[in-house]
């Protein structure tokens, strides 16, 4: 898999039926590993890891559903009271993070109406703080640490 401009960690590999699959904590399975796989478990351990973030309040894979359409957001950060406080969408890292994907994220937000949105392809990482009451956005300079997306509640 490609090297990442992300922490590097112990990650659980297996290889099942020729297939190599690689340990979700979140998820508490293994799972295909794919490109983009490779990215989400590097970005949800360098979360959990080395900003401070609970790995209980975060999910992979959340289902989210718009009248017939069925849409999926990669990760979400929950806060105490279970709202949703973040959204993470994962791009393989052959993948340009483009305004296409930024129009992917902002479609699950409309539904989750999150305070950040981050993509990453675990190259370039682009993390946004929603301000709704000016209807605007601001590129952060890095990722939060969790303890800063807490005092801000």
């Amino acid at each position: 898999m490609n090297q990442l401009n992300l922490p590097p960690y112990a990650a659980k590999i297996v290889t099942r039926g020729g297939k190599p699959l690689i340990f979700d904590p979140l998820r508490r399975k293994y799972v295909t590993l794919t490109p983009e796989e490779w990215v989400r478990q590097h970005f949800v351990h360098y979360l959990t890891d080395c900003l401070g973030y609970p790995a209980s309040l975060l999910a992979n894979e959340v289902e989210l559903t718009v009248g017939q359409k069925r849409l999926r957001c990669d990760s979400v950060l929950y806060g105490l009271k279970a709202e949703p406080q973040m959204i993470i969408e994962y791009k393989a890292p052959t993948i340009a993070l483009t305004q296409k994907v930024f129009d992917q994220i902002s479609v699950y937000n409309m539904l989750l109406h999150v305070d950040y949105l981050i993509v990453s392809n675990g190259l370039c990482h682009y993390c946004c703080k929603m301000d709704y009451e000016h209807q605007n956005y601001l590129f952060l300079e890095e990722v939060p640490r969790y303890e800063n997306i807490r005092q801000n509640k």
